[in-house]
């Protein structure tokens, strides 16, 4: 059977996500353009032509990678419920015991953002953009009068590094920290950090 031709984009579309999960499975040193371009069952000539090289067709698989987390966190943060409510789901499905999925690839990509400039741009990108939307629905829920938080920036950022490094933990050495454990000590977290109950951010919406 023929392959239905694609779109420019369409095609571009297909090789990253392809490109996303050779990485996740055989990490960004071990990935091959050949790998690529096998388990869609086109040629090494087709990805190479869409991407000329594997750092460009690498970095623009993470950048593809960012933008559909960061489009899922702010449907997230933009739902018609309280602040409280939006942060909560927020960091949950963020942390790793949640649905968010993809945690090898980014545990990668940081590693290798340490030797690659055009990588590091894109986590460095996808970092800020994360902070600075926490930082935004921390500041309404505090103009709404719903919690008290003097640094909401420092808020997030704390929160951040409590989730990456909860996933680090958590995705390279299976077992180190039980699910339900993580997902007391996030609670416990957002609460702190927002001068709340733990019991708040479960409550009834009134």
């Amino acid at each position: 059977m023929a392959r239905v031709r694609l779109s420019v984009a369409e095609r571009r579309e297909e090789l990253l996500r392809a490109a996303v999960e050779q990485i996740e499975a055989r990490g960004v040193a071990a990935v091959r353009i050949a790998d690529v371009a096998s388990v869609l069952g086109v040629s090494n000539a087709l990805v190479l032509y869409h991407f000329s090289t594997k750092e460009k067709l690498v970095a623009a698989a993470f950048t593809q990678a960012a933008e559909d987390d960061l489009a899922h966190l702010r449907k997230l943060l933009g739902r018609r419920t309280t602040a409280l409510r939006r942060l909560r789901a927020a960091v949950r499905w963020y942390a790793p015991t949640g649905q968010a999925e993809g945690w090898r690839l980014w545990i990668e990509g940081w590693a290798v953002a340490l030797r690659e400039p055009a990588l590091r741009e894109v986590t460095q990108d996808l970092d800020r953009q994360w902070k600075a939307a926490l930082t935004e629905v921390v500041a309404e829920g505090v103009a709404a009068g719903e919690f008290v938080c003097p640094d909401p920036a420092g808020a997030a950022l704390r929160l951040t590094a409590l989730l990456d490094g909860l996933a680090v933990q958590m995705t390279s050495y299976e077992g180190a920290v039980p699910r339900a454990r993580a997902l007391e000590w996030v609670d416990d977290a957002l609460a702190r950090e927002l001068g709340v109950e733990r019991e708040a951010l479960t409550a009834p919406e009134r």
